[in-house]
C-alpha cells in the first residue's frame, strides 16, 4: 500500500537557467521554493533525544524506465548498539540501520520495502525492472529479492552457502544474479583468528611471518568466490573461485566478467598506490586472461558494459576492450623514453570515468574537465578552469544509461554558491540547471536523462530529497527529512574568510544561535579544511545552547603539523573578535580524532582558550606510530606520508616525533582539558590519550578523563544513556569554563553504570 512517510510540499516553478561555466558569478533568476510554514516556533536547545531522531534521507538507482526510485531513510538513534570490540572482525559489520522505500517518480508517493530499519548492502535493479535484489549486512548476510507485480519480499536460498558481507550485485539478461559469496570453512577460520588475537589465552606474532597477524585476518575479508545465481532453484554456478577480490563487474550478458586481484605477498608499509594488484578477464568457460599484471601507477575505469575500459598513466588516457590485445592511446603525449624528461608544453591528463555506453571518456587536466570521443578522440571541454586557485570546482555527478546527458557538479571556492550542470552529449551544449547558495547532493540521472534526483540542503540543515525534470523547469521537494525541525529555531549558519598567520586566505563556517548580534562565548571545532554549511549534530547542539561555534581551516606544511592550527586557528578567532562576534575572553577549542590530537598540540602553544576537549584524539605520536594493531600500517603511513604530514620514519627525525606528541609539552599547558575516549577504540586506543591525564595529573593541571568502556572512535554509539551522557559532559565543560555566571553541574552527577 502507498503512502507517504513526510510531508510533500507544494511545487514550485523554475526558470532554467543557461550560464557559461566561467560565470559562476553572474546572476541566475530563479523561483525558490516555499518554505513550510510553520504555526510556532520553539527556541528550545537541542537535546541528546533530538540528534537520535535525526533523519537522514539518501537516493538510490532508478529503475530501468526511470519510473521508481529507491529511497533509503536512517535515522541516527537506529545505530546505537554497536559493539566496538569487534572492530578488525571481518564478519562484523557496524550497525547502520534504514528503511528502504520506492518512490514512484511521477506522483512521489511511497510504498515500503523494508518496514523495519536494516544494515543494507547493495541494490540492483533486475534488467527488466520487475525484481529488485537486495544485500543486508546484518549478524547473518541475507539476500532479499522483491517482486515489484506482487509488491512482496522474500529471502532468497543461497543453497546453504553465506553472502559475503561485501558483496556487490549485478543481475543478468538471463535472470541471473552475480554476488559474492564465502567458502565453507571462512566464517570458522575468521572466528577462530579473532577469538586468538583478542581473548588468547596465548596469541604468538612472529616478525619474520609475511603479514602481520591483523593484516591476514583483513585480507580473509576480501577472499570470495564469484557465482550466478538462478533464484527459481537457488542454483549457483561458479564463475571466479576463491581468490582475494579487490573488485568486479559482470557484463549484462554475464559471459564476460573481469576483476582486480590482491597480489602482495606481505605486508606493505608504503599502502596505497604502492599495493600490489593485477586485472583479469574472462569469458564464458575460457581460461582466466591477465589483463595488467600490475596496476601500480595505473587509474582504470570501465563501462557499463562490462567489455570497454580506459585507463590513465604517465598523464596519458588510454582506451581499449577485454577482447582487445592492444590498447590506444586517446589523448596525452606518447611515453616518454626511459630517462627522458617531461617536454615543455605537454599537457597532462588525469581519468574521471567513462561513459556507460563506452563511447566516451571524461578526463581531467590543469585546463579543465574534457570529454573525448573514443571513435574519433576529438576533445570537448565542458568545464573550462579559469583560475586554479580561486575559480570553481567541476566534478563528475552521474551519467544516463544511455550516454546522452552527463551530469556535473560545481561549486564556488569563494563563496556558497553551488550549481548543477548538464551537458547535452549529442550538441556538446553545457546547461546550467540551477545555481544557488544550497547545498547539492549526489545528484543522479534515470537511465534516459529524463529525471533527476538530488539532496538539497541549507544553512546547515538535513538534506531534504527533490526531483526534478531533465531540465530542473519544475523541482520538487518530495522527501522533508526532519518535519519535526520546522517548528525549532535552529542556529545559523555564515561562511567566514579571514586570513592566517602567514597572510593567506582561509575559510570557516561559523554557526550561531538565530537572532542574536551581541559577542558569544566562542568554542572553535578543529581538523583540517571546512567550507560547506552541511548538518554538523555537534556544531547545532552547542550552538542551540547559547554558543557560537567556528570550524575553521588551517594550512599545512610538511613536517610542521602543528604549526597549522596556530597559525589558522587563532587568526580566525582574531577575525571574530573583530567582527563582534566573538567574545575575547571565552573561548574554546575541541576536536575529534585527528582534532582532538590538533586540540591537544594548540593548547601547548597558545593559553587563549579557556576549556579545550580532545575527543579520541592521540597526545603521544611516539606511541602511537607503531600502535593500533586493527588498523594494519595506517598509523605508521599516516604519521610518515599521510595526515600528520611528518615527511620522515620516526628513525630519520625523531625530534619530529617528539615534537608533534602534546604529552612531551604537558607542562606549558595552562587550559583546562576534558579527555574523552571509547575503552574500544582501535583507531585511537584509549591507553594512548589517558598519558596526557596522568601527565597533567602528575603537574598539578585541571584535567579530566572520561573513558567509555565499551565505546568505540568518537561518540559512542553503545547506547542512549552512554550518548546522552557524552553530550551533557560536553556541554557542562564548555558551561563551567565559559559561561561561569551560570550555574551548571561540572559534570554528570553519576558515571553510567
Amino acid at each position: 500500500m502507498s503512502h507517504r512517510p513526510f510531508a510533500r510540499l507544494p511545487r514550485s516553478v523554475a526558470v532554467a537557467c543557461h550560464l557559461a561555466v566561467g560565470l559562476l558569478s553572474a546572476p541566475c533568476l530563479r523561483a525558490q521554493p516555499q518554505p513550510l510554514r510553520a504555526p510556532s516556533v520553539s527556541t528550545g536547545a537541542l537535546t541528546p533525544a533530538d540528534l537520535l531522531a535525526i533523519r537522514t534521507v539518501s537516493a538510490g538507482d532508478f529503475s530501468p524506465d526511470g519510473m521508481w526510485l529507491l529511497v533509503r531513510i536512517a535515522m541516527r538513534g537506529d545505530g546505537l548498539g554497536f559493539v566496538a570490540a569487534r572492530d578488525g572482525d571481518p564478519s562484523y559489520t557496524r550497525p547502520s540501520p534504514a528503511r528502504l522505500l520506492l518512490m514512484n517518480t511521477v506522483t512521489g508517493d511511497t510504498t515500503p520495502i523494508l518496514h523495519t530499519p536494516r544494515t543494507i548492502g547493495a541494490v540492483a535493479w533486475s534488467r527488466s525492472g520487475n525484481r529488485l535484489a537486495i544485500a543486508t549486512r546484518d549478524t547473518v548476510p541475507q539476500l532479499l529479492l522483491w517482486d515489484m507485480s506482487t509488491r512482496k519480499l522474500r529471502v532468497q536460498s543461497l543453497a546453504g552457502a553465506r553472502l559475503a558481507e561485501n558483496s556487490e550485485l549485478s543481475w543478468t539478461d538471463d535472470g541471473r544474479l552475480v554476488l559474492a559469496i564465502r567458502e565453507r570453512q571462512w566464517l570458522g577460520e575468521v572466528r577462530a583468528r579473532f577469538d586468538s588475537l583478542v581473548h588468547g589465552p596465548v596469541s604468538v606474532q612472529v616478525g619474520t611471518e609475511p603479514f602481520l597477524a591483523w593484516d591476514v585476518l583483513r585480507r580473509l575479508g576480501n577472499r570470495a568466490i564469484i557465482v550466478a545465481l538462478t533464484p527459481a532453484t537457488a542454483t549457483l554456478d561458479t564463475i571466479i573461485p576463491a581468490t582475494q577480490l579487490s573488485t568486479w563487474m559482470a557484463s549484462p550478458d554475464g559471459q564476460l566478467v573481469s576483476w582486480r586481484e590482491d597480489r602482495n605477498t606481505k605486508t606493505n608499509y608504503d599502502g596505497g598506490p604502492a599495493n600490489e594488484s593485477r586485472w583479469l578477464a574472462r569469458r564464458g568457460r575460457d581460461s582466466a586472461r591477465v589483463i595488467f599484471p600490475s596496476l601500480r601507477g595505473l587509474t582504470m575505469a570501465t563501462a557499463a558494459n562490462g567489455n570497454h575500459y580506459a585507463y590513465a598513466r604517465d598523464g596519458a588516457v588510454y582506451v581499449a576492450s577485454i577482447t582487445d590485445t592492444t590498447s590506444r592511446r586517446l589523448i596525452g603525449a606518447p611515453p616518454r623514453e626511459r630517462g627522458d624528461s617531461a617536454r615543455a608544453g605537454d599537457e597532462r591528463f588525469t581519468l574521471v570515468t567513462m561513459s556507460p555506453t563506452g563511447d566516451a571518456v571524461l578526463v581531467s587536466s590543469r585546463t579543465g574537465l574534457h570529454v573525448v570521443r573514443v571513435a574519433d578522440a576529438t576533445r570537448r571541454t565542458v568545464a573550462a578552469v579559469t583560475d586554479t586557485l580561486r575559480g570553481p570546482r567541476v566534478s563528475f555527478a552521474d551519467w544516463s544509461a544511455d550516454g546522452r546527458t552527463l551530469l556535473l557538479s560545481m561549486s564556488s571556492r569563494t563563496d556558497w554558491n553551488r550549481a548543477l550542470l548538464r551537458v547535452h552529449m549529442g550538441s556538446g551544449m553545457v546547461d546550467t540547471l540551477v545555481r544557488d547558495g544550497r547545498l547539492y547532493g549526489a545528484p543522479r540521472v534515470s537511465p534516459n536523462g529524463a529525471i533527476l534526483s538530488v539532496t538539497i540542503g541549507t544553512n546547515g540543515r538535513p538534506a531534504d530529497l527533490w526531483l526534478a525534470d531533465a531540465a530542473f523547469q519544475t523541482p520538487r521537494r518530495v522527501l522533508e527529512s526532519n518535519p519535526q525541525l520546522a517548528t525549532r529555531a535552529l542556529p545559523t549558519t555564515t561562511l567566514v574568510s579571514y586570513l592566517d598567520a602567514d597572510g593567506r586566505s582561509q575559510f570557516g563556517v561559523l554557526t550561531r544561535p538565530a537572532a542574536v548580534t551581541t559577542p558569544l562565548p566562542t568554542i572553535f571545532s578543529v581538523y583540517e579544511d571546512f567550507f560547506d554549511d552541511s548538518f554538523d549534530a555537534t556544531t547545532m547542539y552547542l550552538a542551540s545552547l547559547g554558543y557560537a561555534v567556528m570550524k575553521p581551516s588551517v594550512a599545512f606544511e610538511t613536517g610542521y603539523p602543528g604549526e597549522a592550527w596556530l597559525k589558522g586557528v587563532t587568526a580566525a578567532a582574531n577575525k571574530l573578535i573583530d567582527m563582534g562576534l566573538a567574545d575575547s575572553s571565552k573561548l574554546g577549542v575541541h576536536g575529534t580524532s585527528y582534532g582532538g590530537y590538533a586540540t591537544n598540540l594548540l593548547i601547548t602553544q597558545t593559553n587563549r582558550f579557556k576549556a579545550a576537549i580532545n575527543i579520541s584524539g592521540k597526545v603521544d605520536l611516539v606511541s602511537f606510530y607503531t600502535d593500533s594493531p586493527r588498523l594494519g600500517v595506517r598509523n605508521v603511513n599516516a604519521a610518515e606520508k599521510t595526515q600528520d604530514r611528518i615527511g620522515a620514519t620516526m628513525w630519520e627525525q625523531p625530534q619530529k616525533y617528539v615534537q608533534h606528541s602534546a604529552v612531551m609539552f604537558a607542562d606549558r599547558i595552562k587550559t583546562p582539558l576534558l579527555l574523552v575516549t571509547g575503552g574500544e577504540d582501535h583507531n585511537v586506543p584509549a591507553i594512548n590519550t589517558r598519558e596526557m591525564y596522568f601527565a597533567l595529573r602528575r603537574l598539578g593541571k585541571p584535567v579530566e578523563w572520561v573513558n567509555y568502556t565499551n565505546g568505540g572512535h568518537g561518540i559512542p554509539m553503545t547506547n542512549t544513556s552512554e550518548f546522552a551522557d557524552w553530550h551533557q559532559r560536553l556541554s557542562s565543560w564548555y558551561d563551567r569554563y565559559l559561561k561561569p555566571d551560570v550555574t551548571t553541574p561540572a559534570s554528570p552527577p553519576h558515571p553510567i553504570k
